[in-house]
């Protein structure tokens, strides 16, 4: 079964946003970068992006410069199997992800972003996203 481990908002000062929810619901951060800053309670990835350009392939169906949930990620057994079956019942593949980004770790094919119904971008990932809070 899938579950829901990863929220992305897109939004025009990162930084202010995650100070909001870090301060106002103990989020931890666990990753930057200039494009993102990934904050967990745990169990769940929220991470809060810098505004999409026309120039993304997962821009979206609100378009550049959107501020609010830009996409929602499920952690899955198997990424073709879930692929597959998105592709059966009309979902379309956006981008791949091949190769761990500059600076990652994640292993490599971490996730595939995909078109729901309605256009709403959706993230499927085998290994999932960073949601373990740092060991004191």
């Amino acid at each position: 079964m899938a579950k829901i481990k990863h929220i992305a908002i897109t939004c025009e000062h990162p930084d202010d946003v995650a100070k909001f929810y870090r301060e106002g619901f103990d989020l931890v951060e666990v990753a930057r970068n200039d494009r993102q800053i990934q904050l967990t309670d745990g169990d769940i990835n929220l991470t809060i992006l810098r505004w999409k350009t026309n120039a993304d392939a997962d821009v979206g169906p609100n378009g550049e410069n959107f501020s609010g949930i830009h996409h929602i990620g499920f952690q899955v057994d198997s990424l073709q199997e879930a692929g597959s079956r998105l592709q059966q019942i009309g979902g379309d593949e956006i981008v791949r992800r091949d190769v761990a980004g500059p600076g990652e770790t994640r292993p490599p094919r971490a996730e595939e972003k995909w078109s729901g119904p309605n256009g709403q971008v959706l993230d499927i990932s085998e290994p999932g996203w960073l949601h373990k809070l740092p060991l004191d």
